[in-house]
């Protein structure tokens, strides 16, 4: 089995609350970047997926904290993709430290949305397989 796309960040001073932790509103822009990152890898642009009429849509997010981050800490956060039948596909990410402890885990749902219809795309897996240089980055 081939390792999750994993993508390293550094927690910044400016992203934490007044306990000194990072803010969980951060938690949910990290998971969004290393998404985006997995999809750049794979060989998608944003401009390029845009140009075909759809967009990605987050429906669902779930975090679960197990240990806190904080200022300086590294971070590698993990991109897996479970594609199901159906409109929409699961997405499922790790945050550890650099020590390896895992700091939080994120699940989420999401779909492509017809830009035009504003609805869901029936099969997203066959959209991104098709636009994706690396497909198999994206489980595909």
């Amino acid at each position: 089995m081939t390792p999750p796309f994993t993508v390293r960040v550094t927690v910044r001073a400016y992203e934490l609350d007044t306990q000194g932790h990072l803010n969980s509103a951060v938690y949910h822009q990290y998971g969004d970047h290393a998404r985006w990152e997995c999809l750049r890898a794979a060989g998608i642009s944003v401009d390029e997926l845009i140009a075909t009429g759809v967009g990605p849509v987050t429906l669902e997010n779930t975090i679960r904290y197990h240990r806190e981050l904080r200022a300086g800490d590294d971070v590698d956060i993990t991109c897996t993709f479970h594609w199901g039948e159906g409109r929409t596909f699961r997405m499922r990410q790790e945050l550890r430290k650099a020590d390896g402890s895992l700091a939080a885990e994120i699940s989420s749902l999401g779909g492509l949305l017809d830009l035009e219809k504003r609805r869901l795309v029936p099969d997203p897996g066959s959209h991104w397989r098709a636009l994706a240089d690396a497909p198999a980055l994206l489980g595909l």
